[in-house]
């Protein structure tokens, strides 16, 4: 049974945050800090403050007082920017679902900076809102990881529920939901297609190492030619940013390095492609009779300049991570949901014959 303190009148009270630190032999500060997540404690430190918060039930009782009282109706999505059509799609269906839920919903934007981001879920915590979701590349090295996790555990502890939406798990003891697509499946799937068509040379645009969604995109890349007996040859690979400016500049320096040494183009997404696209056109180059071109997301400007492209579920992204985190999924639901991608086939492409 959890120790609980007993005031004069002999009836059990909810543990304080003064009992944990007393159980622990650590300070008030101390513990508030750990459980708040914003203190880089020596791992024995939070081990006897985590000890101590389940054998006094502290985080029950904590999660009492807080229905107690006015229970906060919020979810808060974090994204990289509000601009881009991936992050907008996502918190279009968060917004849709929140509604649905009776919840507001709080916007976060961060510019991909991981000390922005843990700020921002840090912020959202305080503002006691029920579920932070976060989307979005972020380079996580295991400082970031660590301190990911003692968030997680904090906004746990605050009867709060952290949601990683579009990027991998924290760790098998994070208290925090993973609702995803599938990067790689779709890359391999699109990749397939292009080597189906007799493409063997496929330049592959928008590498960027350490970021979760290009390094699963390339993965799949790689895979599908690997599982087609085709060499990989890293020289195919060309580093840059998802972003349209990018596409074209990367295609643009590819064309003007020397002599075309590839028959398509697989984008990292569709702005990559339609900067590519622009490139290729500015030099001559005509899509698909002299170069197959596709892409990933589905998103503007896919339909409009008639791309091959991957889709993903971005408004189901966001929906099912509101869900999830608000309970209102079947019961028994996974907390790690992969969602599926497809391809959509449009007129980007040409079969080559090898002349």
């Amino acid at each position: 049974m959890p120790r609980q303190a007993r005031p004069d009148d002999g009836q059990p009270r909810p543990s304080t945050i003064r009992d944990v630190a007393r159980h622990a032999g650590v300070s008030v500060a101390t513990v508030s800090r750990i459980l708040s997540g914003t203190y880089p404690s020596a791992p024995a430190t939070r081990s006897k403050v985590m000890k101590a918060v389940r054998e006094l039930d502290y985080v029950a009782n904590a999660h009492a007082r807080g229905l107690a009282g006015v229970r906060p109706k919020s979810v808060a999505i974090v994204v990289n920017s509000v601009v881009s059509p991936h992050y907008a799609h996502v918190a279009q269906g968060v917004q849709d679902q929140a509604v649905r839920e009776g919840r507001l919903c709080i916007v976060g934007t961060t510019g991909g900076d991981p000390e922005h981001e843990l700020a921002t879920v840090q912020l959202m915590r305080e503002e006691h809102a029920e579920a932070v979701i976060l989307v979005g590349n972020i380079v996580a090295d295991d400082a970031y990881r660590e301190r990911m996790a003692d968030y997680a555990r904090a906004l746990a502890l605050a009867g709060s529920q952290l949601v990683l939406c579009g990027r991998p798990p924290l760790g098998p003891d994070v208290p925090a939901i993973v609702v995803e697509y599938d990067n790689v499946g779709g890359a391999h799937a699109i990749t397939s297609h292009l080597l189906s068509a007799g493409h063997k040379r496929i330049l592959f645009l928008g590498r960027y190492d350490g970021y979760s969604t290009p390094d699963s995109r390339l993965a799949g890349y790689r895979r599908a030619l690997a599982d087609h007996r085709v060499t990989h040859d890293p020289g195919l690979e060309v580093q840059g940013r998802m972003q349209r400016s990018a596409g074209y500049r990367m295609m643009i320096e590819r064309l003007d390095a020397g002599p075309r040494d590839f028959t398509a183009v697989f984008a990292a997404n569709d702005q990559i492609a339609a900067g590519a696209r622009a490139a290729l056109r500015e030099r001559g180059l005509r899509v698909p009779d002299d170069v197959s071109l596709v892409g990933f997301d589905d998103l503007s400007p896919a339909e409009d300049i008639d791309l091959t492209t991957v889709h993903v579920p971005h408004e189901e992204l966001g929906r099912t991570a509101v869900r999830l985190a608000l309970g209102s999924e079947k019961p028994g639901t996974a907390q790690h949901v992969l969602l599926g991608t497809h391809i959509i086939v449009r007129d980007s492409v040409r079969p080559y014959l090898d002349r």
